[in-house]
C-alpha cells in the first residue's frame, strides 16, 4: 500500500509498504477520507514522520473472526487506541484510556496504524458504523473537526440560551461554530486571520473580534451587558488564547479547553476560580455513546458543507501539506485512492 511521510523541513512524499493484516478483533479498513490535523506542525519544523494521521473513514475490507462489523461495513475510524477493558473505555471515554495496547507487539508491525494511508488496521469496538446517505468525507467530520467541540459543549450543557466564545477559526473553531450554532447557541469568536474572520462569518458567528486588540475583552463585555459570556471554548492552542477565555467568562461560567497547548496557564485560584466560580473543562473527544448525534449534526446542519475547504487526492500530499501549513484552510480531506 502507499503511505505518505515527511522525509524533512516542508518535504512530504509517498512510500510503499507492506499491507495490513487483520488479527483477532483487530480488522483492515480501505481509507476513503483522510482528514488533515496538526500534522503540518511537523512537516513545518523538518520532523520526519512515518505515521501520520488519526481519524479517517473507510470500508471494512478484511477480518480475522466475526464481531462487531464485517467486510463492507462504512465506518469511522475513531482516533487513537485503547484497551477497550477498563472503566473509561467501556463507558464510552476511551480517549482517556491509561492501558494503550502496545500496536507492534500485537500486530508484528509497526505498518496499519496511520491514517494518511490506503489501508489501516482498527479493533472493531472503535469503528461506529457511517449512517446511510452520509458521504465518507463528511462522515470523517465526526472525529477532530466536530469531535472536540461536541464533547466540549456535551460537558457545558450549552444551549440556545447561551452566549459562547471561541477563540481561533482554525479547522477545530470552525467545527465549534457549526456545533454551537446547531444547537442554538450564540456565538462570539476571537481571530485575527482576515481568511479564517470571513469564514467564521459566513458560519453565522454573531461578532468576530480580533484578541490582539486593547480593547478586545472590553468588547466582549459590551456584547453581554457587562457580564462576560456562558462560556468559552479554545480553540487556539496557545496561553493567551486560554487566558482570555477565563478573563471573558461570566461568574459561574464554564471554560473548556480545546486547543493543545504545552504552556504554562497563569491561573489565579481565587480570583480565578473561588471568587468568580469558574468551572474548568478539558476536552479531548466525545463519548462514544454520542457517536450518533454527532452524525446527526452531520446530516442535519445546513453548515457541514463549509467545514471542508479542500479534498485532495493522497498522490498530492505536497500540494496538501503547504495548505495546511498555511493555517487558512478549513477541513483538508486526503483521498488516499487518487
Amino acid at each position: 500500500m502507499k503511505k505518505a511521510v515527511i522525509l524533512g523541513e516542508r518535504q512530504a512524499t509517498l512510500a510503499d509498504v507492506a499491507d495490513p493484516r487483520p488479527k483477532e478483533d483487530w480488522v483492515v479498513v480501505k481509507v476513503h477520507a483522510a482528514p488533515m490535523c496538526t500534522e503540518y506542525k511537523m512537516f513545518a519544523a523538518g520532523r520526519k514522520a512515518e505515521y501520520l494521521g488519526h481519524e479517517a473513514a473507510g470500508e471494512v475490507v478484511a477480518v480475522a473472526q466475526p464481531g462487531r462489523v464485517k467486510v463492507g461495513d462504512r465506518v469511522v475510524v475513531m482516533p487513537l487506541y485503547a484497551c477497550g477493558k477498563c472503566e473509561l473505555c467501556i463507558s464510552g471515554d476511551y480517549i482517556h484510556c491509561e492501558h494503550t495496547p502496545d500496536y507492534e507487539a500485537f500486530l508484528g508491525t509497526r505498518e496499519g496504524r496511520a491514517t494518511y494511508a490506503q489501508y489501516l488496521v482498527k479493533p472493531a469496538w472503535l469503528l461506529p458504523q457511517i449512517p446511510d446517505g452520509v458521504t465518507y468525507e463528511k462522515a470523517s467530520l465526526a472525529c477532530c473537526a466536530l469531535g472536540p467541540s461536541f464533547g466540549a459543549y456535551q460537558s457545558m450543557r450549552l444551549s440556545a440560551f447561551d452566549t459562547v466564545l471561541i477563540t481561533g477559526a482554525g479547522p477545530v473553531g470552525l467545527g465549534a461554530i457549526v456545533n454551537a450554532r446547531f444547537r442554538g447557541a450564540r456565538v462570539i469568536v476571537a481571530e485575527s486571520v482576515p481568511r479564517r474572520v470571513a469564514r467564521a462569518q459566513e458560519l453565522g458567528a454573531a461578532h468576530v473580534i480580533n484578541p490582539a486588540e486593547p480593547e478586545a475583552l472590553n468588547k466582549i463585555k459590551e456584547l453581554t451587558d457587562g457580564r462576560g459570556v456562558d462560556c468559552a471554548i479554545d480553540c487556539a492552542g496557545n496561553v493567551q488564547a486560554e487566558r482570555f477565555c477565563v478573563d471573558a467568562t461570566r461568574r459561574k461560567g464554564k471554560v473548556a479547553f480545546v486547543g493543545e497547548c504545552q504552556d504554562d496557564l497563569a491561573l489565579r485560584v481565587s480570583p480565578d476560580m473561588i471568587r468568580k466560580g469558574l468551572t474548568l473543562i478539558g476536552s479531548w473527544h466525545y463519548n462514544l455513546s454520542h457517536f450518533p448525534l454527532v452524525m446527526k449534526v452531520i446530516q442535519e446542519s445546513p453548515l457541514i458543507d463549509r467545514l471542508i475547504s479542500h479534498i485532495i487526492p493522497m498522490s498530492e500530499i505536497q500540494r496538501a501539506f503547504e495548505i495546511s501549513a498555511s493555517r487558512e484552510s478549513a477541513k483538508i480531506i486526503l483521498k488516499p485512492w487518487e
